[in-house]
């Protein structure tokens, strides 16, 4: 038997019912899915020493478990001493079984790790139904060797999903696991 993300399964098994039985969705492809999670990070001190973006793009890869890829600058901006085509960053996009094993990991030891950790927060909703977490230090991964890291940095998460609405958005990531806060 293939192998199936805990998270997918529990999608198509419980999530799929309690959001229809919730917004009253007369077709099962009205549902809101998950479409895909794209973790970045700025190297802003990348202008200076280049080997920033390969640790950055090492541990993005650890994390994630999928090949991260460096981004690059659109412009010179000559006050950052930036040039048009430096790397400047990296980010990894998501899909299928690594996105929810990804999800799977944040929610369970992730976001547990977080010093004084009381949830996220809900106002990271942009209004078309998509969702940005921002993390203030990598090292709350249990991928990451505190040993080996040169220095602490943060990251972003967004969740892309197919909801129309945030109200729909956030019903999806609650009954997903992630943890918000109450008001």
């Amino acid at each position: 038997m293939a192998y199936v993300a805990r998270l997918k399964k529990e999608y198509k098994d419980r999530i799929i019912a309690a959001l229809t039985e919730e917004f009253g969705y007369k077709n099962v492809m009205q549902v809101p899915k998950l479409e895909k999670i794209v973790v970045s990070r700025g190297v802003g001190a990348a202008v200076a020493d280049k080997k920033l973006i390969d640790h950055a793009v090492d541990e993005m890869t650890m994390i994630t478990g999928q090949k991260a890829v460096a981004t690059m600058s659109k412009k010179d901006v000559a006050a950052f001493k930036l040039r048009k085509g430096m790397p400047i960053g990296a980010k990894v996009t998501l899909r299928g079984d690594r996105m929810y094993e990804f999800l799977d990991r944040l929610v369970t030891s992730a976001l547990p790790r977080v010093r004084d950790f009381q949830g996220i927060k809900a106002t990271g909703f942009d209004g078309r139904g998509n969702y940005n977490l921002g993390i203030t230090e990598q090292i709350i991964f249990p991928e990451i060797n505190i040993d080996k890291i040169n220095r602490i940095n943060g990251m972003d998460v967004t969740f892309v999903t197919s909801a129309e609405t945030d109200k729909e958005a956030k019903s999806l990531l609650t009954e997903l696991g992630l943890p918000f806060k109450k008001n």
